[in-house]
């Protein structure tokens, strides 16, 4: 069947899953625009939001690499 926002799906709770999974998906997408990582162990500070959504993914359990919010 075909639901709201494109989503084909075979019954309503797979519907109401893959829509609740893209709408995470596009906030985390568009959150990581307004972030930068601070890595103080490689002396960097990482401003696109392709690298930081990477390292977010990759340095989670890294000690002294901080997630800072643009200001």
């Amino acid at each position: 069947m075909h639901y709201v926002k494109d989503i084909i799906a075979c019954d309503v709770y797979s519907a109401v899953f893959l829509a609740s999974y893209m709408r995470h998906a596009i906030i985390n997408r568009t959150y990581s625009d307004s972030l930068e990582i601070v890595d103080l162990q490689k002396y960097k500070v990482l401003k696109q939001p392709a690298k930081v959504r990477q390292s977010i993914r990759e340095r989670a359990s890294i000690p002294f690499v901080f997630v800072v919010g643009k200001n």
